[in-house]
């Protein structure tokens, strides 16, 4: 039955990777994935290693005190209790990075109906293509840190669409604008999922990962915008366009623009506080702060001739609407499953039952004594595998207390390092979307200097680690 969960789990991880020469959604086999590796589980009355490292046969053993089974307490019964006991609590902590993600993105779609973004991206005037580079990776790198990297990258997208008429020109911009991005996620909790993951599931606070990955964040974007700043595609002014002023009329504030930015951006970077004040877990904060931001979307006058007709096209319902659910029910399969190969009980080196994610770190850890190699490594793969499942996976894999150094250089590598593919993170991927990125294009002229920044940030974080502890 082991076999069958883990062959269930690398199927389905193959057609998410292939997911474009499939033309499947990545959704449909994670969701498949998730649900039959939990359908093995109970068809072969498996045992599981629970939050407190118990599994039902020691629950057994102790005469039945904690589960309350069916009436004849059978071995059966208890292991099916407490399947159903394991799942709910995996089920929690799945649920709350999920609701905080849905507010943070229903958010981040009220600034945008109210065209919010427009305060900040209006304000750019320059033709100079290193003037230009420079700005767009600073905006990328503090737009990810409040909102995330998806969202700030389709932001800077849809500006560089009217900034660099171009399209040749624009993706290399486009492109640098991913890893900067990528990297602005990395040092904050609400920059990027991985990085939400660890810090909802205890593994990060907001100040350690603020201390710890700042520095080595700004190197990975500094190094490959320094580097390409010496390149031929950043020399000379920008290629002028004729503008479609019919079609960018979008791009124009409202009387609601700076209102809904501030609020929104506020609400956001209020959360960590309300976690740190109450200790409550994040999603709460984060409900408040939606509440108090669709408060204000529904009273605010956004247009001079605001019409009760027109109040849907800047509501919150309008923005729940924009979410990309797809994204969301993605992270449902594929946290589901990473729970299930977390929970399955095997047989360690040392006698005791363990989850196998977690006999597969003892197995790494023996075959790779040094730590900072293997969390590289899980860096690259992140470019080549979605980073979510891997954090996911180390999560159940490493029993570190939090602001481990382990957590922040996970957070990092698993951050940064999917910038060294097109395909290796939400910001890549939609930046590809959009843009039509080729993947061969960006392999070519992209990737090195990613590769630079992530060794550079690493290199920087192992150093300024080293020093302060």
């Amino acid at each position: 039955m082991l076999a069958a969960i883990v062959a269930i789990f690398i199927i389905g991880y193959l057609a998410i990777v292939f997911e474009h020469p499939l033309k499947l959604d990545k959704t449909v086999p994670a969701l498949i994935m998730g649900a039959l590796c939990w359908g093995v589980i109970a068809l072969g009355h498996m045992d599981l290693v629970d939050h407190h490292g118990q599994i039902a046969s020691q629950i057994t053993q102790h005469g039945h005190d904690a589960v309350d089974a069916a009436a004849d307490h059978s071995d059966t019964a208890i292991i099916s209790e407490h399947t159903k006991t394991v799942l709910l609590h995996h089920i929690g902590k799945v649920a709350e990075i999920l609701l905080f993600l849905i507010g943070a993105m229903t958010i981040v779609e009220l600034i945008d109906l109210h065209r919010g973004f427009a305060v900040i991206t209006n304000r750019i005037k320059t033709t100079k293509k290193s003037t230009m580079l420079i700005l767009i990776s600073i905006l990328a790198f503090f737009l990810s840190a409040t909102l995330d990297n998806l969202a700030a990258t389709i932001v800077l997208v849809s500006l560089l669409r009217k900034l660099v008429p171009n399209k040749n020109e624009r993706l290399w911009f486009v492109s640098l604008a991913v890893i900067a991005a990528n990297a602005g996620g990395a040092w904050s909790p609400i920059g990027d999922v991985t990085t939400t993951m660890l810090w909802i599931s205890g593994k990060v606070s907001t100040g350690g990962l603020i201390q710890n990955l700042v520095i080595p964040s700004i190197l990975c974007v500094a190094v490959p915008v320094a580097v390409a700043l010496l390149l031929p595609a950043f020399k000379g002014n920008i290629t002028p366009g004729d503008y479609d002023h019919e079609g960018n009329k979008d791009n124009e504030k409202l009387l609601s623009s700076r209102t809904m930015l501030f609020t929104g951006v506020a609400a956001l970077v209020f959360v960590p506080v309300f976690k740190s004040i109450t200790h409550l877990p994040p999603y709460v904060g984060m409900m408040l702060s939606l509440g108090v931001v669709w408060l204000v979307s529904e009273y605010i006058h956004p247009e001079e001739e605001f019409k009760d007709e027109d109040k849907h096209k800047y509501s919150a319902h309008n923005a729940l609407s924009r979410i990309e659910m797809s994204s969301i029910l993605f992270f449902l399969g594929i946290l589901v499953a990473v729970a299930a190969l977390e929970s399955v009980a095997v047989l360690a080196s040392s006698g005791e039952y363990v989850g196998l994610l977690k006999s597969l770190a003892i197995a790494l850890q023996t075959a790779i004594p040094n730590q900072d190699i293997v969390v590289m490594l899980l860096g690259v793969l992140s470019a080549i595998i979605d980073n979510v499942p891997l954090v996911a996976a180390s999560i159940g894999m490493y029993v570190e207390p939090i602001d481990a150094k382990l957590w922040h250089f996970i957070a990092f590598s698993a951050g940064t390092g999917g910038s060294m593919l097109i395909i290796g993170s939400a910001a890549g991927v939609a930046a590809m979307g959009m843009e039509k990125i080729n993947f061969i294009w960006y392999l070519k002229n992209i990737s090195w200097l990613a590769l630079i920044g992530f060794l550079a940030g690493c290199l920087g974080f192992l150093a300024i680690y080293g020093f302060m502890h």
